[in-house]
């Protein structure tokens, strides 16, 4: 024990340095700011690419797709727009937008309860920030960035696991538990479908029950409808339209428009909900993203105009990413990897377990070693199913099958597996397949 006169060695943090407190504060901190695993596989792909490796990119979920051309077109003519707009956004926007959605999802969006973000990613964390204290219900698996949001939102984050069983789905069962046994608090259920990471949706019967318990329990729901213009039969059902006084639906260019860098998101807060929220809502854009930039919501207004040619845009943009994403999943299953054939967009959620004990011969037991593996051994980018909220020993992946030529393939006719434009998905997919045999 240190005598009472003997001198104190430790150093007095009242005299550390900015480094050294910024490390010791977060040292006692969560990875919640860490960098998005998409990103930073999409990162990885370009650098071992520019090593002159040969990558299969299924990791990062962009739009293959060219950019509606009519939205281009008008983007270019309001090029030189440099005011600031309304923070709820531009009108003539917000009212297209409304517009669009009550004819596309048969869900009445009010335009004065719009508003319109810098991509809806934004949008989802501000609506989090804006509530009181809530438990943020997430599925697992689920996008990777919903429970790093609700953590840095200051809410709790709590996971629902799902599974190859229900499909990858949240059921009815899993919100009744969880408020049963917490009854007195809040709670949002953050619901995304067709889904990131599986590209799956739930029955209209199951979606109905997932409202009715939502309903009864006062459940408010944040539906991430940001592929629902991409469900492979054109048979989206808007969650609002189960659930409309609890609903806040999310959408944006990103992915039906084939726009992600455009940064355009929209939000329907429904007046049901009262008016805090919405104004808490505007209070948090006011002090932080101001407005979106001018020349792109102008250009947002034609693409959210329905027209025969954005209809044929979107019609052909289902059929080829239904085709690829059948042909995928029987490929995959094929070679014993349960894989669930996609309801809409562009991702499958396969699952390795068949493999298991051929894979762990060679040292790989968690989703996290089996992707460093293929994208080490057979140049094959795909993300780990831990990454969006499985446990990490769930040979589960995320594969974006998305790495072929969109604008070819928006103009081909006749089946689409048979045209050179999707000759790289067929060599990822193989690829895949091939390295799995090299395991057994």
């Amino acid at each position: 024990m240190k005598s009472a006169d003997e001198p104190n060695t430790q150093p007095d943090s009242r005299s550390l340095p900015v480094s050294q407190r910024l490390e010791a504060a977060y040292a006692k901190d969560d990875d919640a700011t860490r960098a998005s695993d998409t990103l930073l596989i999409n990162e990885q792909s370009r650098l071992l690419e520019s090593e002159g490796k040969r990558v299969y990119k299924f990791g990062f979920g962009q739009s293959p797709f060219p950019v509606f051309a009519p939205a281009v077109d008008t983007l270019a003519e309001h090029a030189a727009d440099k005011d600031y707009l309304p923070v709820q956004g531009l009108p003539a926007l917000r009212h297209q937008v409304a517009t669009f959605h009550g004819e596309v999802d048969a869900t009445p969006w009010e335009a004065s309860r719009v508003v319109v973000g810098p991509g809806s990613k934004l949008l989802l964390f501000a609506l989090m920030k804006a509530l009181p204290e809530a438990d943020i219900l997430i599925p697992a698996p689920s996008w990777v960035s919903y429970a790093p949001q609700a953590r840095m939102a200051g809410q709790r984050a709590v996971r629902l696991e799902a599974t190859f069983e229900t499909r990858w789905q949240v059921t009815a069962e899993h919100i009744e538990a969880h408020c049963q046994a917490e009854p007195e608090r809040l709670k949002l259920l953050v619901f995304n479908a067709p889904g990131n990471p599986t590209g799956l949706a739930p029955t209209v019967d199951e979606q109905r029950r997932l409202a009715d318990v939502a309903r009864r329990h006062g459940v408010l729901v944040l539906a991430d409808e940001i592929y629902g213009l991409l469900q492979h039969r054109g048979e989206h059902r808007a969650f609002a339209r189960d659930y409309p006084e609890g609903t806040v639906t999310t959408g944006g260019l990103s992915k039906w428009c084939g726009a992600g860098g455009w940064r355009l998101g929209v939000m329907h807060v429904p007046t049901g909900l009262g008016s805090e929220l919405f104004a808490r809502m505007l209070g948090i854009a006011s002090e932080t993203w101001s407005s979106v930039t001018s020349p792109v919501q102008q250009a947002a207004v034609t693409a959210y105009t329905r027209t025969a040619a954005l209809d044929a845009y979107q019609q052909r943009q289902r059929e080829v990413l239904s085709e690829i994403g059948q042909w995928c999943a029987a490929r995959l299953n094929a070679a014993n990897v349960r894989t669930h054939a996609p309801d809409g967009g562009f991702y499958l959620f396969p699952d390795f377990e068949v493999h298991r004990q051929a894979l762990a011969a060679r040292g790989i037991t968690t989703s996290a070693e089996l992707t460093r593996r293929l994208l080490e051994e057979a140049g094959v980018a795909l993300l780990p199913g831990s990454a969006f909220g499985c446990d990490p020993g769930q040979l589960t992946v995320r594969l974006a099958y998305v790495d072929f030529d969109g604008a070819a393939l928006l103009q081909s006719t006749g089946t689409v597996m048979d045209h050179e434009a999707s000759r790289v998905v067929v060599e990822g997919i193989d690829a895949i397949v091939d390295w799995l045999q090299q395991q057994a």
